[in-house]
C-alpha cells in the first residue's frame, strides 16, 4: 500500500562540477642548528714565544685610579690593601637624619593611631547602636 499516491516534488538546483585542483606539496620542514664562534681567551699568564719580543717589555701593571669626586673619601680597610670609597660627612649626615626622622614619624604615627583607635572604638560602637536602634523603631 502506497501511502503517497502522488509524492511531493522538491525543487532542486543542479551546480556545476568543481573544478580539479592539484594537491598541495608540503615541503619538509628544516631546522637551523644553532651554531657559534668560539670564543678564544687568551691564558692570564700570557707571554710571547721564545726568541720574539714584545710590544711592552713593562712587566708592572699600571695602577692607576679614575678620578674620585670631591665628595669621595677613601677609607683603608684594617689588616688588607683594599681602599673603600666613602661619601662625604654632610652626605652621610643627611642621610642619617633622614633616616632617624622619618623611623621616629613613623613610630609616632603608629602609636598615636592605636591610641586613637583604642579611644573612639567605645564612642563608635556607642553611636552605631544608637542609630541602629531609632531605625528600628520609628517613634
Amino acid at each position: 500500500m502506497d501511502q503517497w499516491p502522488n509524492p511531493p516534488a522538491f525543487p532542486s538546483l543542479a551546480l556545476p562540477e568543481a573544478p580539479g585542483m592539484p594537491a598541495p606539496v608540503l615541503e619538509v620542514p628544516r631546522a637551523k642548528i644553532p651554531s657559534y664562534k668560539p670564543l678564544v681567551v687568551p691564558p692570564s699568564d700570557l707571554r710571547p714565544p721564545p726568541g720574539i719580543k714584545g710590544k711592552n717589555e713593562d712587566k708592572s701593571p699600571n695602577k692607576t685610579k679614575p678620578p674620585q669626586p670631591k665628595e669621595v673619601q677613601m677609607i683603608d680597610v684594617p689588616f688588607t690593601d683594599i681602599e673603600v670609597p666613602m661619601p662625604s660627612t654632610e652626605i652621610m649626615t643627611a642621610a642619617a637624619t633622614t633616616a632617624v626622622i622619618s623611623v621616629a614619624a613613623t613610630l609616632t604615627a603608629t602609636s598615636i593611631f592605636k591610641y586613637l583607635v583604642m579611644v573612639m572604638k567605645p564612642v563608635l560602637k556607642q553611636a552605631w547602636s544608637k542609630i541602629t536602634k531609632k531605625k528600628k523603631n520609628p517613634s
